[in-house]
């Protein structure tokens, strides 16, 4: 948690009226009359612009109140003032994530990890963010300290095993996955990245086992049934796949992963109208994603409706060449260095 700063040991620096109006300001502030400090840091600012506890103060509660265009500013001056100061570092940090600025964020983040390497919140915002920008070999070098500085919680390990998955270190996310049940025995998510990374390797029986253990764990999580469907379809069982990918449409709605993979199993157990049924309403659902338009085209061209059947394959392709993205695995590049 980062907390507001006091004015008072820079007072000779600033001037008697920045400081005591600062100081007042961070008064009213700890007694929940924000509007009124901020007041006064403005006026201390006016003052004194470079008075660093105000533009620390100030930029913190615009950022409080999402105003990350002018927290990113106000914490930019303050980080010139004071480059080596964390707390200043990691909260301009945050305004420029907040912002979609990637790469200026991870800079300061990664002057203020040079100042405290092992702060938890803050390797893991960095590994999100290096992830977001597709830095992924980064996020994953982040991902191992992290784990080495925090292996008593659960968060630090799904993150990293994400971030090595990403970066595709997958021996590296499937032993992550593996020590993560032996420490979390009773934790869903790890039994189903368990059994996620499990059934890459060809473990089907093993993986079976840890994703039924995952929803047995927590009914409400909708990917353990999805991917055990997807993982019994693989091995040609459609009939024991139906009622998990059933349950994991219903838990999610616009899952549409889940209701494709629901209509490849009706198929497959030949029920065409229920699969027909399922996809239009998909369409409905998710005009915008490829993948459902594609089995539409397979049904319509079944049932002999040609003209159906190539426009659906039309919308399917015009939509991934404007959604790559949904269908395709985003590629990792190098955090450039300047």
């Amino acid at each position: 948690m980062i907390r507001l700063l006091l004015a008072t040991s820079l007072l000779c620096a600033a001037g008697p009226d920045a400081a005591r109006l600062s100081d007042e300001a961070l008064a009213l502030a700890q007694s929940g009359r924000f509007a009124e400090a901020e007041k006064r840091w403005a006026a201390a600012l006016e003052i004194n612009p470079n008075f660093f506890p105000a533009l620390f103060n100030l930029g913190l509660r615009r950022y409080a109140e999402k105003d990350y265009e002018t927290a990113a500013r106000l914490l930019a001056q303050a980080v010139a003032l004071e480059p080596r100061d964390f707390n200043t570092r990691f909260l301009a940090g945050a305004a420029l994530s907040a912002l979609g600025r990637t790469e200026e964020a991870l800079r300061h983040w990664r002057a203020a990890q040079k100042l405290n390497p092992y702060h938890l919140r803050l390797l893991q915002l960095m590994i999100v963010e290096y992830g977001k920008g597709r830095y992924f070999q980064e996020a994953a070098g982040i991902a191992r300290t992290l784990l080495e500085q925090n292996p008593a919680e659960p968060d630090p390990w799904f993150i990293a095993i994400k971030a090595f998955q990403d970066a595709g270190e997958y021996q590296l996310a499937a032993d992550a996955a593996r020590r993560a049940v032996e420490r979390f025995p009773n934790s869903a998510r790890a039994h189903f990245e368990y059994g996620f990374h499990l059934q890459k390797t060809g473990a089907s029986e093993e993986a079976l086992s840890h994703l039924r253990r995952a929803i047995q764990l927590d009914p409400g999580y909708e990917e353990p049934p999805f991917f055990l469907a997807d993982l019994l379809m693989r091995l040609d069982r459609p009939a024991e796949a139906l009622p998990y990918a059933e349950r994991a449409v219903a838990l999610k709605q616009d899952y549409v992963a889940a209701r494709v993979l629901l209509a490849r199993i009706l198929l497959k157990l030949n029920q065409p109208a229920k699969a027909l049924a399922l996809l239009e309403e998909t369409v409905r659902l998710a005009p915008d994603h490829p993948q459902p338009y594609l089995l539409l085209a397979q049904i319509y061209f079944q049932q002999g409706d040609e003209q159906k059947a190539r426009r659906a394959r039309q919308v399917s392709s015009e939509l991934r060449r404007k959604n790559p993205a949904l269908l395709e695995a985003a590629q990792g590049r190098p955090f450039p260095d300047q």
